[in-house]
């Protein structure tokens, strides 16, 4: 293979430990090579010793965002590499072997690198989907709710479509209260059109919820706050976040569908230089809504759902 990189390294990073290739010398003379292996410490300071101008590294698992975020404030010219786009033949793995195969793809210019964007965006990208993952779990709870009051025959959704709005929620603090449910104190908790169901309610509450499941809704109600208060300082972490990206902001909310919240997955998951995506094509690939083909002998066949959004 031709030499493009007269001094390069390539990593394989592990949860332990880090192993170091580094290749060096001439472009038209055979290369020479130094292998180290690093415990809990990055090698950045052996690497600026060796003057090392490109690093390449895999995307294995979260092991390797640990040492991009150390090495990316250096001066080095940082790859992440698809692993399944540079495996090595087989017999030939090992950790050593490894790390010497990235660099020499590298030290070639074999390696294309991974979509990194910066550390801000990075940042926000885990903000956006925390939140995701908060907002599945208030789910969970409120379904968790719900299987208790069927378990006690508390018919409460069939007069309230949403009862954690705020009458289902005044009509739920009033059970976990263990108070007597009369017709005058639903209609004070109750607001709008559900004041014209207060009989039916009265007969769908009064059933009997026991201790025990009263103690269930307790433990999932005090979840679910938490979740939700959570959520609202997370949502004003975002918003922080978005204060350098205002104007992109706006254009994508001016997109019809595209609320303030999308807008800001949007900027999370992509970043706002589009200059990294030859082309838009290779946009909504990094985005995962750009499905695969899978054709043979002129016969079209379903994808599954793995195979189909890749990221």
């Amino acid at each position: 293979m031709e030499a493009v990189l007269e001094c390069c390294v390539g990593l394989d990073v592990h949860q332990e430990t880090v192993v170091a290739c580094v290749i060096f010398g001439p472009l038209e003379h055979r290369p020479k090579k130094e292998i180290r292996t690093f415990g809990t410490t990055t090698p950045a300071d052996w690497l600026e010793e060796q003057k090392c101008s490109h690093v390449a590294m895999e995307s294995t698992g979260i092991y390797w965002k640990s040492v991009w975020n150390i090495l990316e404030v250096g001066s080095f010219k940082l790859i992440l590499a698809n692993a399944q786009r540079i495996k090595n033949v087989p017999g030939r793995k090992t950790d050593v072997k490894d790390a010497e195969w990235i660099a020499q793809l590298l030290r070639s210019g074999l390696i294309e690198g991974s979509f990194v964007p910066p550390i801000e965006i990075r940042n926000l990208r885990d903000l956006t989907r925390y939140r995701k993952k908060l907002l599945q779990d208030t789910t969970q709870e409120k379904n968790r709710i719900h299987k208790v009051l069927q378990d006690a025959n508390i018919k409460i959704t069939t007069y309230i479509s949403d009862i954690f709005g705020v009458s289902g929620r005044n009509i739920l603090e009033c059970l976990l209260a263990g108070e007597v449910i009369t017709a005058d104190g639903i209609t004070r908790m109750v607001k709008g059109k559900i004041r014209n169901k207060v009989p039916g309610l009265v007969d769908a509450l009064n059933n009997r919820l026991h201790s025990h499941h009263r103690e269930m809704i307790r433990f999932s109600w005090r979840h679910l706050e938490y979740l939700e208060q959570t959520i609202l300082e997370i949502e004003v972490r975002i918003e922080q976040c978005l204060n350098p990206y205002r104007q992109e902001v706006e254009l994508l909310d001016s997109i019809p569908g595209v609320s303030n919240t999308a807008a800001a997955i949007v900027i999370a998951e992509l970043g706002t230089d589009m200059s990294v995506f030859p082309t838009d094509k290779h946009a909504a690939s990094w985005a995962g809504v750009s499905p695969g083909n899978n054709e043979s002998a002129g016969k079209k066949k379903e994808l599954a759902q793995h195979q189909v959004i890749k990221r």
